[in-house]
This record gives structure tokens, sequence and C-alpha cells, in this order.
């Protein structure tokens, strides 16, 4: 009998039914008749004594689930919901703005749900993001590498009660803050299959959108950005340069030039959404290299001292639509009691979902937050190692995000020294029309493939869907970008 047969067989005993913690979920508050596609939702416990219980909505491949690759999406924030993903950006569903069923925002069918060419996780991690929660105290508090561990920890878990997907291909994917821990957890899975750990996961390589990677340098690339897309002048980047010696993310206070051209800069970008530049700013003043914070929404306040503010179905042009405000209506939908019970939600381990906790979300300079550690400066190192690895990669950067700009990723991708291969800043096309700019590279069994999504922000999918779904489609099917 192969390794491969004995562990499926090991795992099939393991896992003949369906554990109490799974759910298959038909139907779904706001949409009107039963899924045409298969959504479970579950928990599974990992860490000490399995205290941390990790919420996710599985759904399978709309296409060929047998032979599709399994993904698990992170969230950014950290401590953003993965519910974000499912309804804004690479999800099977969508919310009707204006419209509601059942009591609630009212859902349709996503046509570029990621879900049509791939069986998808999505994981509310760590602890305390969305409908996670602990049963220990002790557990609240979580960190980059712990987040990074017991992710690692859930995905084994995952294949060995789905053995059906132990052959199928795995990538680890994300967006935002995940771009520190996707390395990491793919890594560890790796890493796992050569101790010899169980089940065997068939890792193939890992994906990041907008990915927060070097916390420093990505900070530092937010001044050469606005300089590109003529938000500052020629000779104020070039003072301020100058003058903080190239550093702004941790410039010396003392430094009375450097903090007067930083001065000046954020006098320039304060009105620019630092999310998207081309879109309405509905923030606070933007701040170039002072705080800031990848994926900024969400409010930590509860639904009766913080009223949602709903919007009304566009009336004309002129209207500003502020996206705080389409996602009130996921956080109107899951603080449902029909839609918790529908998704198997247990009940008392979460008094109220929130788009993002606020006591976990990353802000340069700090190096911790009541419920998080940031420990992980820059998680390229990871990407050093995964280098050694038989691995492909994807690193996709939307090139109106100043949050986590292009031009810093490209600059740690760089740094690995891989050797560019078939693609240097080449046009990739969807539609018959530009879509972005591409470069792949090489090392031995190692390949990444760097992409450009024209005219998206900082949650790619999000802004340019059908875009980032073509990207993702020929990809995973080991197709030219």
């Amino acid at each position: 009998m192969s390794r491969l047969m004995f562990l499926v067989f090991i795992v099939l005993l393991w896992s003949s039914t369906l554990t109490a913690s799974q759910t298959i979920v038909k139907t779904l508050p706001g949409y009107p008749g039963p899924l045409p596609f298969k959504l479970e939702t579950g928990y599974i416990g990992v860490g000490a004594n399995e205290s941390v219980q990790l919420f996710y909505y599985f759904v399978e491949s709309e296409g060929n689930p047998e032979e599709d690759p399994l993904i698990i999406w992170l969230a950014g924030g950290p401590g953003c919901g993965t519910l974000r993903a499912f309804f804004f950006e690479i999800g099977p569903m969508q919310i009707q703005y204006g419209n509601y069923m059942d009591n609630v925002p009212a859902l349709a069918l996503d046509p570029n749900s990621w879900t049509k060419v791939a069986n998808v996780i999505y994981l509310d991690a760590p602890t305390l993001t969305g409908y996670s929660y602990t049963t220990n105290p002790e557990s609240v508090l979580s960190s980059d590498t712990k987040s990074a561990s017991q992710t690692a920890e859930f995905l084994r878990k995952f294949v060995r009660d789905h053995p059906k997907f132990l052959k199928n291909p795995m990538y680890v994917t994300g967006i935002s803050y995940s771009g520190i821990v996707i390395p990491i957890i793919t890594e560890e899975l790796y890493k796992g299959n050569d101790e010899g750990l169980e089940p065997f996961v068939n890792i193939q390589g890992y994906m990041g959108g907008n990915p927060l990677t070097d916390k420093t340098g990505d900070i530092n690339s937010r001044l050469e950005y606005a300089y590109r897309v003529a938000l500052i002048s020629a000779e104020l980047f070039e003072a301020t340069r100058q003058d903080c010696n190239g550093d702004y993310a941790e410039a010396d206070s003392n430094n009375l030039r450097c903090m007067l051209d930083i001065d000046e800069v954020n006098k320039r970008v304060g009105p620019i959404n630092i999310q998207q530049i081309l879109d309405p700013d509905c923030q606070p003043a933007t701040n170039l290299v002072r705080g800031g914070n990848p994926v900024t929404m969400g409010n930590r306040r509860t639904l009766r001292a913080d009223p949602i503010k709903m919007l009304l179905a566009r009336s004309t042009l002129k209207d500003t639509i502020c996206r705080d405000n389409y996602y009130n209506y996921a956080t109107l939908w899951a603080n449902d009691e029909n839609v918790m019970k529908a998704l198997g939600v247990r009940e008392g381990t979460v008094k109220e979902w929130l788009l993002c906790n606020l006591d976990m979300k990353y802000n340069y300079g700090k190096p911790s937050m009541p419920q998080y550690e940031f420990n992980v400066r820059s998680s390229v190192a990871y990407h050093e190692r995964l280098t050694k690895r038989n691995c492909r990669a994807l690193i996709f950067s939307g090139d109106h995000d100043m949050m986590v700009p292009h031009v810093g990723t490209r600059t740690w991708i760089n740094s690995l020294n891989l050797t560019i291969t078939t693609s240097n800043w080449a046009t990739w096309y969807v539609n018959d029309q530009a879509a972005g700019y591409k470069t792949t590279f090489a090392r031995d069994n190692y390949t990444l493939a760097f992409a450009t999504v024209k005219g998206a922000g900082h949650t790619a999918p999000e802004f340019k869907p059908a875009e980032c779904f073509e990207l993702a489609k020929r990809w995973f099917a080991n197709r030219p970008i």
C-alpha cells in the first residue's frame, strides 16, 4: 500500500462522519432559495488543549473539487473577519446595497468568485476574530508567530477531517497584514512534512495580495510612491529623502529638518485616501509615515453605541460613496440571530461580530495591542527560506494602493536575488485590455510571479474583481498570467 493510500485510510477512520463542529449550510438569510454551491462552516480547535476555536467557512470548488487547489484565505488587520473576503473580495456572494430580505441585507451571487476554480477556506484568525473564540482567557493574546503556528495547525487538522482533499494542491493565500504570516505558515507546513507530521499536506506554494512584508521598508516606500503618482513635488521628495536619510518610518524626532519635511508631506497627502488614491477620502487625514494601519475600516464600538449608517441605493453619480458604509451591511448581516443560527455559530461564544477587532489591529510603531503582539518586523527571511523549496509564489499589488505600495513590495522581492525569467514588467491582459504589469522570477525549483493590478487599491480584488479572478485562475492552472 502506498504512503498516500495508507494516509487516506487512516484519516478515513479518524473522520468517518462529520463531527458536531461542522455544519452543512443549505440556505442563508438574505438569499432566495437553496445555495447553488456547497458551503460548510465549523470550528477547529488549535493551541494548548485546543482552547482556541477557529471558525471557518469552506466552499467547495464549483469547478472540479476533486482536482482544483485547496486554498486558505486570510484577511488583514490582524483581527479582521473573513466575511470581508466572502462578501467584498473573493467570495461566492455579494451584498445588494439598499435591498433587504428576511430582515437582513439581501445577497446575490458573485460572478468573479474564486470558488469557481478553487476549494476555498475562509478563516477567522487569530482568535477573537469574527466568530472565533477561546475557552481560556490566557489564550486571548496572540502574535504573528502564534497566529502563524495555529493556522498551520488548523490546516493540517482540516485535511485530516476532510481526507478527500489530501491530494489537492494546497496554497496559503491572503491579503494586507496577512503578508506577515503567509510565508511563515507556508514554511511551517513544508517543515512539518519534513518532520513526518500527519497527515502529510500537499503544500505547493503561497499567494499574497498587497502584502505587508517588511514593515519598515513598506512604510518607507509610501514617500516614493506619493512622488511617483504626483502627490508631492520632486523638490519635497528629494529634500525629505536627504534630510531624513531615507528613513521616514523611524525618523529621528530630534532631526528638525526631517520632521518639518514630513509635516509638509502630510499636508499634501492628508486629503488622499491611502487605500485607494482615487477614492473619496472618508477617513481622518492621511498620515503617511506616522501610524498608518493596513485595512483601517472597522469599528470596535457596539452597534448600540455607534448606530450603523446604511446606504440607500445609489441615486446619482454625484453622490460621494464611502466604502465604510458598504461594510456596515456585513456587520448588520453577521449580527442577525438567524444568520448565526444558519452558520452554526455556537450560542453564547460571540457577543457581537465585528468587521475588525481594534484590540488587535496593526499600528506602525506600536509593539503590541491589548490582544496581539507584533513580534515579526519582516517576513522576508521566510520568503528566502521558501526559495530553497519546490514552491510557487504569486504576489500582486493594486497600483493605486499607498498603504502598502507596490514599489516597496518590488524592493523586498528584488532582495531575494532571483533570476528574471519570461517576463520583465510585461503587460498582462483581461478581455484584450491591459490589466497590469508582470515580472516572473525563479531560482532552482522556486518560482515567483509579481503582478500589478491596474486601478486597484489596497485590497485589490475588491476594486478589480474580474481582473484578480482571472489572475488567480491562470496562476492556479499553471498558465502564463
